[in-house]
């Protein structure tokens, strides 16, 4: 992929398959975004009033710039899924379909009438992808899904920011992404299970569990040893030094340096040979007991010193390290540019729109980024046309009874 979106679509891995988005906001979007990104027609599904996803973050003349990037390389249809009609149709697109993906609370699609058990009765191969905070059962499945309620329920939001302050949480909605991730993985898991047996499966993905699943190392440190973990600041517990330190110019800088072999080059490059056989500092089970006086000395040597020229002199003496990048450092990187993790697409209204560029990279059926997040309801007609066969007349009358929209119109949020 160059750092500019192809206009013309190449074959992914993915294509050839369908998708039908049910989903709103972040979980259920970014999965099939990222289905998307590998060649799935992904169909969005989204009331006239626009996905909530749309009045987050920041607009530009008139259009979100969230929804552009999340909703990329899909086709949007505008159903009012609260309509017995809207259902219907919508009931219509899954049975033509190999994946669903979904992110209401348990139980919602089924008192529409689009459960598993009902579509699948028609599309024995389907996939649904059902995203929820809590999962489709146990005790707590019922309960709102937010992604920052089940980080809390996690414990991963225990473990976040310093030990003397209330856990912070990102500026990301960290926990439906995670989630995300999981809904593609268990949708190419379920596909590979399906060429081998012809039969379709739930791909049941709690935000919680994503969450909780980051939480590996702690999981046997409490069930063996009590051990309760807690927030340690920019410190990774037992391993040192491995945390950030402050620069000369009020930048930080990460730097990671528990092994011995790499420690000893650090202790070189601070010019403090005498940390190496310090017998605080002459292992790494010894600096993890000694972390405090470990990342003291090294603040001490890089509070001297600029980040850009320190992150520098680091790298050619071979011990990981980097300052803290902003977005705009971001920009400016030629490693960026070279992986292509910054990619332009053309929109109509907003010219070229950069957005994050595909993740992972294939060596032979790479993903494409083929348009950016359309509007509501821009692609109505042509599916209802060529994908269902429904006539004008037909598309009309839904028009007119308001169960469907296909008006390129969207929210008229005011910018911010």
């Amino acid at each position: 992929m160059s750092n500019t979106a192809h206009s013309s679509p190449r074959a992914g891995p993915l294509t050839g398959l369908r998708a039908i988005e049910l989903g709103s906001t972040v979980a259920g979007p970014f999965c099939a975004r990222l289905l998307a990104d590998f060649g799935c027609d992904v169909i969005k599904v989204e009331q006239a009033e626009g996905d909530a996803v749309r009045s987050l973050g920041h607009r530009h003349k008139g259009r979100s710039l969230y929804n552009a990037s999340i909703q990329r390389g899909k086709r949007n249809i505008s159903i009012d899924l609260r309509t017995d009609a809207g259902r219907k149709l919508a009931r219509r697109l899954c049975e033509t379909a190999d994946i669903v993906v979904e992110n209401f609370r348990p139980g919602t699609l089924e008192r529409w009438g689009l459960g598993y058990d009902t579509l699948s009765n028609a599309n024995p191969g389907l996939i649904m992808v059902r995203i929820s905070g809590f999962g489709q059962d146990g005790p707590y499945s019922e309960r709102g899904g937010y992604g920052v309620v089940c980080e809390a329920t996690s414990g991963l939001r225990e473990i976040t920011g310093d030990p003397d302050r209330p856990p912070p949480r990102t500026a990301t909605p960290l926990t439906d992404y995670i989630a995300g991730t999981y809904g593609a993985f268990g949708t190419v898991m379920a596909i590979l299970e399906r060429q081998r047996t012809g039969h379709g499966q739930i791909v049941d993905t709690a935000l919680y569990e994503g969450a909780f699943s980051f939480m590996e190392p702690h999981v046997p440190a409490f069930q063996q040893l009590g051990i309760i973990a807690s927030r340690a600041g920019p410190r990774l517990p037992g391993s040192a030094p491995n945390s950030i330190y402050p620069t000369r110019d009020d930048n930080f800088i990460t730097i990671t340096a528990a092994s011995d072999a790499v420690f000893q080059r650090l202790a070189l490059v601070m010019d403090r040979k005498d940390m190496i056989a310090d017998p605080r500092f002459s292992s790494a089970v010894a600096r993890a007991k000694n972390i405090a006086a470990c990342d003291d000395a090294v603040a001490a040597w890089t509070v001297t010193k600029n980040a850009t020229a320190l992150e520098t002199q680091l790298e050619t003496a071979k011990v990981p390290a980097a300052r803290i990048y902003s977005m705009a450092d971001i920009f400016a990187d030629p490693h960026y540019k070279a992986r292509d993790m910054l990619v332009d697409v053309v929109d109509d209204v907003l010219g070229n729109v950069t957005v994050a560029g595909v993740v992972p990279k294939l060596s032979r059926t790479p993903g494409q980024i083929r348009w950016v997040g359309r509007d509501t309801g821009a692609d109505t007609h042509e599916i209802l046309s060529h994908d269902l066969q429904l006539s004008d007349e037909e598309i009309n009358a839904l028009i007119e009874s308001g169960v469907i929209a296909s008006s390129a119109a969207v929210n008229s949020n005011d910018e911010h």
